[in-house]
């Protein structure tokens, strides 16, 4: 079977092996004619990265690049790109890395010529509406890791420094124009990131098929999600150059993002606050507190669950399926718990307010309060 294919849901993708050296191609058709490539630090000096802007720079479109990205990006890197952009006189974004990339690329792309604050653009009601949506440049998005699925997404997160939360900046233009999924472009990962970001993928289709909002299109895109990445997941891992496995985690990766319209959880709303206090790997500390969050909504999801585990394959209902994450946090080296990866007792209280802050929490199957929420984070030290 060939892996390559032109999709236009939820935009147009162009996804196979290679298809990189589209680039400037995709760059015409929508209109962008001065782009600004956004990366982050560590893929700033790789070969994938200059090969790309080789590409640009032969379709006649110059190799401007800004990396001044952060694990956890703030609105401190997002005006740094702002004045890249502005000085370079750009009219669009490519968007070229892993989720800190992506979102920071789609931050520069909305606020660059706003009046109004980042801020004020939270995904709260219709905050969405205060943006012109007439000055957000257009946004070409090319995933280099395969896990956030932002490539496919009206948002980006931003981290606000001064308070070390995490918000989500909403915009229906934020939708990249074009998405490029070429699955050469992972093989080089470090095999920590394959892991976490995989399981990054894992964690959105299962707090979406567990959702108890009803979208039975995300339901079922979950459904396929979680099968994909329990079944290339480990082959990804484990042999960094099976192209197969790299697609398969692609899609899978764009499919959790497509499915969370549905709703995260609890796994998300603890994730939130550790990473913006620990500068913990998202997708990582994700896989760490995914065995707890499931014993946690028990009573609600081991029905649903047990359907899933049927449909992967797995045998023993909700136990079979709690197992086989068991052990594939193993067979992917992911940390036991919260404290191995430097997470503090005395935190925990600030943590749980931060959690119940967080909007995933609104789609957790089992209503988050202080004092259970306080004690899954117990659970997960």
């Amino acid at each position: 079977m060939t892996l390559r294919a032109n999709w236009s849901y939820p935009t147009a993708i162009k996804f196979g092996a290679g298809r990189i050296a589209e680039l400037a191609e995709q760059c015409k058709s929508v209109g962008i004619q001065k782009p600004l490539l956004v990366t982050d630090k560590a893929l700033a000096g790789l070969p994938i990265t200059a090969a790309a802007l080789d590409v640009l720079e032969a379709g006649g479109f110059g190799r401007a690049i800004f990396s001044e990205v952060d694990p956890n990006p703030n609105e401190h890197n997002m005006q740094a790109g702002i004045a890249t952009y502005l000085a370079g006189g750009h009219d669009g974004v490519i968007c070229f890395g892993g989720g800190s990339a992506l979102d920071l690329g789609k931050m520069i792309a909305l606020m660059a010529r706003q009046t109004v604050s980042v801020w004020d653009l939270e995904d709260i009601g219709d905050w969405w509406t205060r943006a012109d949506a007439a000055v957000i440049a257009p946004i070409i998005a090319v995933p280099t890791t395969a896990g956030t699925g932002s490539e496919v997404g009206r948002a980006g997160i931003l981290t606000n420094s001064e308070t070390h939360k995490k918000k989500i900046i909403f915009h229906p233009r934020l939708m990249p124009a074009v998405t490029i999924c070429d699955p050469e472009l992972t093989v080089g990962m470090p095999k920590m990131i394959t892991a976490g970001t995989g399981m990054d993928a894992f964690a959105h289709c299962l707090e979406a098929y567990c959702s108890p909002f009803y979208h039975p299109m995300s339901q079922g895109i979950a459904l396929e999600g979680l099968r994909l990445v329990n079944e290339y997941l480990p082959r990804a891992y484990a042999k960094p150059d099976d192209l197969e496995a790299r697609a398969q985690m692609m899609s899978a990766a764009a499919m959790g993002a497509v499915a969370f319209q549905k709703g995260l959880g609890a796994i998300h709303s603890l994730s939130h606050p550790v990473g913006a206090v620990y500068g913990t790997h998202h997708g990582t500390t994700n896989a760490v507190v995914m065995p707890m969050v499931l014993d946690f909504n028990r009573p609600a999801i081991e029905g649903v669950l047990s359907r899933a585990a049927d449909y992967l394959g797995i045998k023993g209902g909700f136990d079979g399926f709690r197992a086989r994450v068991m052990d594939l946090r193993a067979e992917l080296g992911i940390p036991a718990n919260l404290t191995e990866m430097g997470v503090q007792r005395e935190r925990l209280d600030e943590l749980t307010e931060m959690a119940l802050e967080d909007p995933s929490c609104g789609g957790n199957p089992i209503e988050m309060t202080r004092e259970n929420t306080r004690a899954l984070f117990d659970a997960c030290m």
